[in-house]
């Protein structure tokens, strides 16, 4: 077991919020507001594992998509 998880978060432009995945573990959420997407992380971190198990560090990769015209 890992003692980190990291999360690939990402803006839904077109109906605002936040979703975040885990990179390597069925680990899903979603929020409106930033604030929310980490207080769903840590929950949804805390109902996956044990707390033996529980990873000690939680990143959280924030990704934005930009699309330019040419």
């Amino acid at each position: 077991m890992s003692s980190e998880i990291l999360f690939e978060v990402c803006e839904d432009e077109v109906d605002g919020g936040y979703t975040a995945s885990a990179m390597g573990v069925g680990i899903h959420t979603q929020a409106e507001s930033i604030e929310e997407i980490r207080e769903n992380v840590r929950e949804a971190v805390s109902c996956y594992y044990d707390d033996a198990d529980a990873p000690k560090i939680i990143r959280l990769h924030f990704v934005r998509d930009e699309v330019l015209a040419p």
